[in-house]
């Protein structure tokens, strides 16, 4: 079994984008298993993430976000490399499914939380991340921002929620062309049952931690720093932040991810706004 947390191995795309290969073993990325092709407009708060890397300066796609505000993007901190990043190094790309190197906004400021342990990556917890991008987007049916949970939200167990992102469709199994937006609904896990199975692998299942997904439906290498989000009264709430997980879609092994009740006033703190 492998652990999963970082980049994403794609083929090129439109010739520009190289494949980004695995930064360290056991540092991988998550991605969707069990799931389909998702319709334009349908997760307008979805955006890929993206890095220039390597000697040769292009960029390379690493990691899923949300919009949670007209200039904000929330993600997972292991998908920022490196001690100092420079925000330069980083854009989003915003409304599209298929990923491409249109409709990117650059970003101007990137934190991580101050928690975030770099050596340990999204096991160590903290695994949250904020992107300011430079300029305020335009809402349209393409592109809007997600909804925060109120702070004492705890989702009903056996919940089914929906998880989003270009990721691995299986174990080493990359999202073919056109590289097409995946969705997956997955059970919320209760965190008790959840602790129980990590146990014996020696992975803790931290208080700022959710679990969610089912044999064969899970979010899988790839889909890191993308939405868990749950239909409440109505409303589609983000609970969820994709960080890690044991393979993908083991049925014992749901995925984990950083738990947005967890960090309201933290994003709250630099998101003044979250409508």
């Amino acid at each position: 079994m492998m652990l999963w947390l970082l980049f994403l191995t794609l083929p090129c795309l439109g010739g520009s984008m190289p494949v980004s290969s695995d930064p360290s073993p056991g540092m991988e990325l998550v991605g969707i298993v069990g799931g389909h092709n998702a319709p334009p407009g349908r997760w307008p708060w979805q955006v890929s993430l993206w890095i220039l890397l390597g000697r040769d300066n292009e960029w390379q796609f690493v990691c899923g976000g949300s919009l949670i505000h007209p200039q904000w993007v929330l993600t997972a901190a292991h998908c920022i490399p490196g001690k100092y990043p420079v925000p330069q190094h980083f854009m989003v790309q915003v409304g599209q499914v298929r990923l491409s190197n249109s409709n990117n906004v650059q970003v101007a400021i990137v934190i991580r939380h101050p928690k975030y342990n770099l050596t340990q990556k999204g096991v160590g917890g903290a695994d949250v991340a904020l992107l300011k991008l430079q300029a305020p987007l335009i809402p349209s049916n393409l592109v809007n921002w997600v909804t925060l949970p109120p702070p004492l939200l705890t989702v009903p167990l056996g919940t089914r929620c929906w998880v989003t992102g270009w990721g691995r469709i299986a174990v080493k199994v990359p999202l073919p062309p056109p590289h097409h937006l995946q969705e997956v609904e997955v059970p919320i896990v209760p965190d008790e049952i959840c602790r129980q199975q990590y146990r014996p692998i020696n992975r803790i299942i931290k208080d700022d931690m959710l679990c969610a997904g089912s044999n064969g439906r899970d979010s899988c290498q790839g889909d890191s720093g993308g939405p868990l989000v749950c239909n409440w009264r109505g409303t589609w709430l983000q609970v969820g932040v994709v960080s890690w997980g044991i393979d993908c879609g083991l049925p014992n092994y749901p995925g984990v991810y950083a738990r947005v009740t967890s960090y309201l006033s933290w994003i709250h703190h630099y998101v003044h706004s979250s409508t």
